[in-house]
């Protein structure tokens, strides 16, 4: 049985994100949203979520380029002085490991960011993180035992097959394998936490890019098991998006969750919406 999710992550970026995302869930495909609780449209994509009650919203852990919701001097070894967290993976995932203070700090702040959420009043569907940063085994343990605090019941393992990739016609290195093979540890850790995860993760390879065409073959090459799709949709551009995301196709990928073919399609027996 192949099952198919259809996500949309950085809800509360931007207006434009926010529309997308809301409009994509009355009229499309989208089945859940991942909300950046600090995010300056965060309030705005919170008010859409409340008159959406079908639209399923999980956090989206920021703990790497944008903004923390705990004061800078909570929080000094993580964010600069206008509380934003740095780009560097390699160098915060270094320091998230391997230093206690950091550890102590990140804790403050993911579980800051669980708050956040549950004073929305929103339900709390799942939990990821900006750029996959739950992989990092400090960040994904912090966010597992502290979002079981909170109601945690789901996860989203960015686990991309690459057999399905290639059979979608992208080319699979080493280091996709590599990906994907190290997200078992993330799995582990979900699953001994009673967590319930999807098999599969698409939007890695094309993130940013993931149009109709490209998200067609991907369907027609789904593995069995329950898939996540996920995309960065917008209505349009904004200065935000071009800061962050100069390549990205935000409104081709928008286009693709409204698109009728694919509607149409995931009406066939082959799929069922999770």
């Amino acid at each position: 049985m192949k099952r198919v999710i259809f996500s949309a992550d950085d809800f509360g970026l931007t207006p434009a994100v926010n529309e997308a995302i809301e409009r994509a869930h009355r009229e499309g495909i989208l089945d859940q949203a991942s909300l950046m609780v600090a995010g300056a449209a965060a309030q705005d994509a919170v008010r859409r979520a409340r008159a959406m009650p079908s639209l399923r919203v999980g956090l989206h852990l920021v703990v790497i380029e944008g903004p923390a919701v705990s004061p800078p001097a909570d929080i000094p070894d993580l964010v600069n002085a206008g509380g934003q967290f740095a780009s560097d993976q390699a160098r915060l995932g270094f320091r998230y490991f391997f230093r206690p203070s950091v550890r102590r700090q990140l804790a403050h702040e993911i579980r800051a960011q669980f708050a956040a959420f549950a004073a929305t009043g929103l339900k709390l569907d799942h939990a990821n993180a900006h750029k996959h940063m739950h992989l990092h085994p400090t960040v994904g343990r912090m966010m597992i035992e502290i979002g079981r605090e909170f109601g945690l019941r789901s996860v989203r393992i960015p686990a991309e097959a690459p057999t399905a990739l290639a059979l979608a016609g992208t080319r699979v290195g080493i280091g996709d394998r590599a990906l994907h093979a190290w997200t078992r540890v993330l799995r582990h850790q979900a699953r001994t936490a009673g967590m319930t995860t999807n098999d599969h993760c698409f939007g890695l390879a094309w993130s940013g890019h993931m149009t109709r065409e490209r998200v067609g073959r991907l369907l027609d090459h789904l593995p069995d098991g329950v898939s996540e799709i996920y995309f960065h949709p917008a209505t349009r551009r904004d200065p935000v998006l071009d800061r962050l995301m100069p390549e990205y196709e935000h409104e081709a990928e928008f286009a693709t969750l409204l698109d009728r073919g694919l509607r149409d399609l995931l009406l066939l027996d082959q799929f069922r919406a999770a």
